[in-house]
């Protein structure tokens, strides 16, 4: 009774948020996470600490939602006349957004005080940089659904968004058995790396899998889009639930699963209206509100220079991968200098990788730090990315009458 009478003052209270944020011009993500933050269990704690630790099916249901419509945004007919280019601008800007964050924790690492042992300062610093390489794709897909922008601009940005998405999850994978090894003592081996190069292989044919039974399942219903909608929904769960059962990568079957879908079958962007229309808004509403409830104000007033840096060098990685990968693949002006910039945004694939540290052994302590500053610098991130986003699309040319 008591989770289900929590639940519903959420959707309750989140109702009323989200009419809030479309009057002070925020973003409904902005909303859930301050809404969150108010009545959890560090501030006004009308939301209990238990029912906060009893919510891992719902951010697992909520994330493997998020990101089968991450994947949904790589349809081949629309990248396929400049592929190439999206593969090498979201290669260099996921590279360097992981050097600059990565490279500046490391150096910075006594000045940040973050009260870790020397010994943690390189497991630290990777995880940091394999955080802040994931961009929002809700955030950009909103505003570009206000704005009406339609064009190669905003086609290129929502495929690099999901490319670097998939980037960013790859090499969380790899960071993280990489700094489990050094946190075990065990060291960097030939056989860890292969183990990574298996478990993302298989995540991959996991996804695929699913997406083809959800394809075989679909044309049963052909007559019947409700009833297809509902067993695609089956197979979302079970592939993120497999690949977590299998110890493979949830997050990124299930964004597999959103790019072969979405490419497959014609009729998916039937399913994913039926997501947009009814699903959407309460999946974005649980995530956000649920996450903000792990945050810790206290901790945080502890260490501003920590969220300073990760915001600035995260920008600053963004924006020079950017413009140095459109600069060698040949794209155009607008791509070079301001696609960078529209990247800003960052929430729901970062804060899942964060929570996910929670369930690994040995990162207990770390994984609340690193919640506490990527849920943190995610308010940042929505309050003022979506300026920059907005302005970009604006200097494009591609937004509607209204714009």
């Amino acid at each position: 009774m008591q989770t289900l009478f929590y639940i519903g003052i959420i959707f309750v209270l989140g109702s009323f948020m989200k009419w809030v944020s479309s009057k002070l011009g925020l973003l409904n993500v902005v909303g859930y996470l301050i809404m969150g933050f108010i009545i959890g269990p560090e501030a006004l704690g009308i939301v209990s600490h238990q029912f906060v630790k009893d919510t891992h099916v719902i951010t697992d249901l909520s994330l493997s939602l998020i990101a089968v419509l991450v994947g949904a945004n790589l349809r081949y007919h629309v990248i396929k006349e400049f592929w190439k280019q999206i593969v090498l601008v979201s290669f260099f800007e996921t590279f360097f957004t992981f050097l600059f964050i990565g490279g500046s924790f490391y150096l910075l690492f006594n000045s940040l005080g973050l009260g870790f042992a020397e010994e943690q300062r390189m497991v630290i610093a990777l995880l940091f940089g394999g955080l802040a390489s994931a961009t929002a794709p809700a955030t950009i897909l909103a505003i570009i659904h206000e704005l009406k922008a339609k064009g190669k601009f905003s086609s290129f940005l929502l495929s690099v968004v999901a490319t670097d998405n998939a980037i960013a999850l790859i090499l969380f994978s790899f960071i993280l058995t990489a700094t489990t090894a050094m946190t075990e003592g065990s060291g960097y081996s030939y056989e860890t790396f292969i183990t990574v190069f298996w478990v993302v292989i298989l995540s991959i044919l996991l996804g695929v899998a699913g997406a083809i039974i959800s394809e075989i399942i679909d044309r049963v219903f052909v007559q019947h889009p409700n009833i297809k909608t509902t067993s695609t929904l089956g197979m979302i769960f079970i592939v993120y639930s497999l690949s977590d059962y299998w110890h493979l990568e949830p997050l990124f079957s299930s964004l597999v699963m959103g790019v072969v879908m979405a490419n497959l079958s014609n009729e998916f962007f039937l399913v994913k209206e039926e997501f947009d229309h009814h699903l959407k808004d309460i999946i974005f509403l649980l995530f956000f509100t649920l996450s903000a409830m792990h945050l810790n104000i206290s901790f945080l007033l502890s260490m501003p220079f920590v969220i300073m840096i990760y915001v600035v060098f995260r920008i600053l990685g963004k924006v020079t991968g950017v413009w140095l990968g459109a600069k060698l693949s040949g794209a155009n002006k607008n791509i070079q200098n301001y696609l960078g910039i529209a990247l800003f945004p960052q929430a729901g694939i970062a804060i899942g990788l964060a929570l996910s540290l929670q369930n690994e052994p040995g990162y207990e302590m770390m994984a609340l730090l690193i919640l506490n500053i990527i849920i943190a610098t995610t308010l940042v991130h929505e309050l003022v990315g979506p300026l920059f986003t907005t302005y970009v699309l604006k200097r494009s040319g591609e937004c509607g009458k209204d714009c």
